[in-house]
């Protein structure tokens, strides 16, 4: 089931890229024989010629090439394999001076015929956000937690503050704050945020280093939940008291403990670093642990502001619409940006392996809430890989249509093309890199689900 969704998310998303190509070609008179859904043997084909709509099943190459009403209108093909699609167009890769040919028309026209590729899995990717945001809401950058004792508290930052900018960047969803810090790693130096608060705009320093101590454990803070152990760090120093996962917490210091929200109340005492006396329910017995935590350093901002707002009018969701695009839009060219400079490794690249790997998972924990998340996080998915795509294309490297644009830009700027042929080369070669790096990362995704 789950390389089924993942088939039909990639194809979907193809299928969106060539219909770009497809309807520009139409519109600027390039002759399209083929478009197809799909890959392999023909399933069924569909044509309208002068005599009237023809559909044939399982239709051979053969009888593509020899059919006379066929040879100037365009076949559409549903095919065997759910992988992606195709827009052949007459003339795209040989020379062809035929009047209805791709090379034949102006520079200008092929600019768009390319381009309109990555652009439509743009707008495909737009056209999912609205349903995603119409559905789950907004996801404004409002500070929904303020951490006690952490940087964002002693900065003065509060709930309810709408968070503008971090260091000069800009942040329109909550989402892009943890972004920009992945992808700019907190060093120790004072952090600027600018943010509003009752309307009226503020700046605040931030300090992001922050010391404390820690026992090792994991709980959940909530009223209505046990003061139960969720989780006990290994070598820290409840694993080294022989405290462990499943435990429950009856008293800390002598206080009585009997839910989640009580446990964080009482834990935010005790971070100085004393001993402190915990009484222990084990196994239907209680037993008594003193134990010492341990100094813990790191760098955070201290709050968290991302969560969907359900309300806002039309135009609200059609804007935040385009900003998640700008959003994927910007952090695939930042994590490129990365890959580049050797700050992300070549080894957390994921391909179509991965891919289905991931669309796996997030399917599984969607299950659990309904249909409607299901569907929902599919289109998620759908707009994270649309718009990776549509960005991944416009690259300037041979075989891909950033690299034909190149060639187009160069005629345009020579006054002249390049040579058909040597152009077909430098994309040939282009596409066996493209291959083997293909091949590369299919490997890591591999390993990597492997471990």
């Amino acid at each position: 089931m789950n390389i089924i969704v993942a088939l039909l998310i990639f194809s979907v998303i193809v299928v969106a890229h060539e219909l770009g190509h497809f309807f520009l070609a139409k519109k600027n008179g390039v002759g399209v024989p083929e478009f197809s859904v799909g890959m392999g043997p023909r399933i069924v084909t569909f044509a309208k010629t002068a005599n009237g709509c023809v559909v044939k099943f399982f239709c051979s190459q053969k009888i593509m090439e020899e059919r006379e009403d066929w040879q100037d209108v365009t076949k559409y093909s549903w095919k065997l394999l759910p992988l992606g699609g195709s827009c052949a167009m007459i003339g795209e890769d040989e020379d062809n001076d035929a009047e209805n040919s791709f090379n034949s028309k102006g520079k200008w026209a092929r600019f768009s015929i390319v381009f309109a590729g990555p652009f439509f899995n743009f707008i495909l990717a737009f056209l999912f956000s609205i349903i995603i945001i119409a559905n789950s809401g907004i996801d404004y950058p409002r500070v929904e937690a303020v951490y006690d004792n952490q940087p964002a508290k002693a900065a003065g930052i509060q709930l309810g503050d709408e968070i503008k900018s971090i260091n000069g960047h800009k942040i329109s969803i909550g989402r892009e704050i943890d972004t920009y810090i992945q992808l700019h790693p907190l060093t120790g130096e004072d952090v600027s945020i600018v943010l509003m608060r009752d309307g009226e705009k503020k700046t605040i320093t931030l300090d992001p280093n922050y010391k404390t101590h820690l026992f090792g454990f994991s709980y959940s803070p909530q009223k209505t939940e046990s003061p139960k152990i969720s989780v006990v760090s290994k070598g820290k120093p409840f694993d080294k008291a022989g405290i462990r996962a499943g435990d429950k917490i009856v008293s800390i210091n002598g206080t009585k403990i009997s839910n989640g929200e009580e446990l964080k109340n009482v834990m935010e005492n005790y971070n100085d670093g004393g001993e402190v006396e915990f009484e222990i329910e084990q196994d239907g017995e209680v037993l008594s642990y003193k134990v010492t935590p341990e100094p813990y350093e790191t760098k955070t901002l201290g709050f968290y502001a991302a969560g969907d707002v359900k309300g806002g009018n039309a135009i609200d969701v059609l804007k935040y619409s385009l900003v998640e695009v700008k959003y994927w839009v910007e952090t695939t060219i930042a994590s490129l940006g990365q890959l580049i400079t050797g700050k992300i490794s070549t080894k957390e690249l994921s391909g179509p392996v991965g891919i289905v790997d991931t669309v796996g998972n997030v399917l599984e924990q969607s299950t659990d809430y309904g249909m409607r998340a299901v569907i929902l996080n599919m289109l998620y998915m759908s707009v994270l890989l649309s718009a990776n795509l549509g960005v991944m294309n416009l690259l300037p490297l041979p075989a891909l249509d950033g690299g034909r644009l190149v060639f187009i830009i160069i005629e345009a700027v020579r006054g002249k093309p390049v040579d058909r042929d040597k152009e077909g080369y430098v994309h040939f070669a282009g596409f066996v890199v493209l291959m083997l790096f293909m091949i590369f990362v299919m490997y890591n995704d591999i390993i990597k689900i492997i471990h």
